[in-house]
């Protein structure tokens, strides 16, 4: 079984994890997170706090002379703004400062529902943990997870497909890897340089208005084995498990797995991906986007996930104070203006630990040796099926 725990506050002194399951004898190296952390933090439309935040990853427990010891790992993100933040976010009894009290919640952030939730007259409460801040510890974890997909050959990857109405159209020639490595030069993480000038423009529009802008990322896994996941109960889904993944992730709204919602538009024919046989069982398309009856089929996984505008408006919505119970514009957090480019490897993360924890279940073993043993005889008898 693969399980984590996060703790931590967007203003507190750290972000951690206990990361338990992985085997032992995995190669894996701080700077092989950090790698992925500071993808996080870039993009056009990013706020100040990614000016003054450089995350970096430390092993606490877990990791010994660059291997994994079987153990839980524990992975700490010191927040360096916590300077600033040490009074205000002290765990010492005593009231808080009153001009960092929070009692004008945000419409479409956990900001009123937590508070109601949990009985708290100051919102600050709530924001620090509902913040996406909190995904920097995720990428960490999924960050491990890549690193055992990879000893298998299982690579995940991610760009942006759509940002404020602003769509890319991919050639149907262009590779996945193509694809990823043409985002990573993008300020928005896009394939195409012409649409990225346009999502580009898009959010700058949004900053003069005081606005904020939403979009589409899709997540792709490639190499994936046949027959990860399983339809005898409706927990152990895989397609299920992802879209849950990449719903948890702050401020997503929906998920596309291969065709998606386009699907429900064709006629079966159009839909459903022919079977072949040639030296072993082949399909001629994807439409299904690697997983059928929440099984992997061998095909790269495809999922796409929508994510709403940031809640935190500089151009702030109505609201109502919840101690006063008068009507007052939302509180304004420092922010973004769209934080698509990182929510894509934020999802890389929640579907690597995802396949991650399916793939453990599948092949098993203590040690990376035990499980490629377990992974080979497998890969084995599928051929032979």
């Amino acid at each position: 079984m693969l399980r984590y725990l996060t703790a931590g506050e967007s203003h507190g002194q750290c972000l951690t994890a206990i990361l338990e399951g992985i085997p032992s004898g995995l190669p894996l190296r701080a700077e092989q997170i950090d790698h992925d952390l500071a993808r996080r933090q870039k993009g056009y439309g990013r706020g100040g706090r990614m000016r003054i935040e450089q995350d970096r990853v430390d092993f606490l427990a877990g990791v010994r002379k660059g291997h994994t010891l079987g153990n839980p790992i524990t992975l700490l993100i010191r927040n360096k703004d916590w300077e600033n933040w040490k009074e205000i976010m002290s765990p010492e009894p005593g009231p808080p400062a009153k001009e960092k009290v929070v009692t004008c919640p945000r419409p479409g952030h956990a900001d009123l529902v937590g508070a109601i939730k949990y009985n708290h007259r100051d919102i600050r409460n709530v924001l620090e943990k509902a913040s996406a801040r909190e995904t920097a510890i995720r990428v960490a974890v999924g960050a491990v997870a890549k690193r055992l997909l990879a000893e298998f050959g299982m690579n995940v990857y991610s760009y942006t497909v759509a940002i404020g109405g602003v769509t890319v159209a991919l050639g149907k020639n262009l590779s996945v890897e193509e694809a990823f490595e043409r985002a990573e030069k993008s300020d928005v993480r896009c394939p195409d340089e012409a649409t990225s000038e346009k999502m580009v423009a898009r959010i700058r529009e949004a900053k003069h208005k005081g606005d904020t802008l939403g979009g589409i990322f899709e997540v792709v896994v490639t190499n994936p084995p046949l027959g990860l996941g399983s339809y005898a109960q409706w927990d152990r889904r895989l397609t299920g498990r992802l879209a849950m993944a990449l719903m948890s992730i702050q401020a997503m709204k929906g998920v596309e797995v291969g065709m998606g919602f386009e699907a429900a538009q064709r006629f079966g024919s159009e839909v459903h991906d022919e079977i072949f046989y040639d030296q072993g069982f082949t399909r001629g398309s994807n439409n299904a986007g690697g997983l059928e009856g929440g099984i992997t089929t061998g095909q790269p996984i495809v999922l796409r996930t929508a994510m709403k505008p940031i809640s935190t408006l500089y151009n702030p919505k109505k609201s109502v104070d919840i101690l006063t119970k008068q009507p007052v514009e939302a509180t304004i957090e420092r922010s973004d203006i769209c934080t698509v480019p990182a929510a894509g490897v934020v999802g890389e993360a929640v579907v690597a630990y995802e396949m991650a924890s399916a793939f453990i279940e599948k092949f098993g073993g203590d040690t990376l040796q035990e499980m490629r043993r377990n992974y080979d005889a497998y890969q084995d008898y599928v051929k032979r099926f």
